[in-house]
């Protein structure tokens, strides 16, 4: 797989790569038969999707593994070695072969419950805000890189969601994100709380800034 992105943090293993191949040359990568029950009633974008997932966790690491779906849609391996979550972004747009539709993104760790998400950089965040950011934190939005600020809010939020895996969970009023500058091109964190929960979980979100998307992880 081209142009993949392999990072290891001190627990996880996150993986990125661009969707670009088509569906032939993803089953070619994998055992083939064991699939094709599950692509028969996909359109070929969400096959390349899908199979490009497939490809990256292998890769990652080394041989393949089954996935499976909880009721919820949350992720989880056959043999339960890892913890796993999964994101996509699609391209708008964007036709031709080999060119970019998008990216998936997953994080696998052998101990901890793990989220990721990733989004593609577009204006269109602007038009959602109030959804999803609230008074203090809109108060508290970078006015150098206020477009990316908004989609990392989004995008820890979704994150959030994922790991505490619970379906009536207001973005705007139980999840909170502490003042923070956003950093571009490089690795850095910020810290998210949700108050869902009894527990009230509070988070370091990891983030990294690319040239066209932007991807959280817990």
């Amino acid at each position: 797989m081209k142009n993949k992105i392999i990072y290891k943090d001190s627990e996880s293993i996150i993986g990125i790569a661009p969707i670009c191949e088509d569906s032939e040359s993803l089953l070619a990568q994998l055992d083939k038969e064991q699939y094709l029950p599950s692509l028969e009633k996909m359109m070929e974008s969400r096959r390349q999707e899908w199979l490009t997932v497939r490809v990256l966790l292998k890769e990652i690491l080394g041989n393949e593994k089954k996935i499976h779906y909880y009721p919820s849609g949350k992720p989880y391996l056959e043999d339960l070695t890892y913890r796993i979550s999964i994101s996509h972004t699609k391209q708008r747009g964007v036709a031709g072969q080999g060119k970019t539709k998008g990216y998936v993104a997953l994080i696998i760790n052998k101990n901890k419950e793990v989220a990721i998400d990733i989004e593609q950089i577009s204006p269109r965040a602007e038009n959602i805000l109030p959804r999803f950011v609230n008074k203090e934190e809109e108060k508290a939005l970078s006015t150098r890189n206020r477009l990316i600020h908004i989609l990392l809010h989004w995008s820890a939020k979704e994150s959030v969601f994922k790991w505490v895996d619970m379906h009536d969970f207001d973005f705007k009023a139980q999840m909170h994100i502490s003042p923070f500058e956003p950093v571009i091109g490089e690795w850095e964190s910020f810290t998210a709380k949700e108050t869902r929960t009894e527990q009230q979980h509070i988070f370091t979100v990891h983030y990294f800034v690319a040239e066209d998307y932007v991807l959280t992880y817990i």
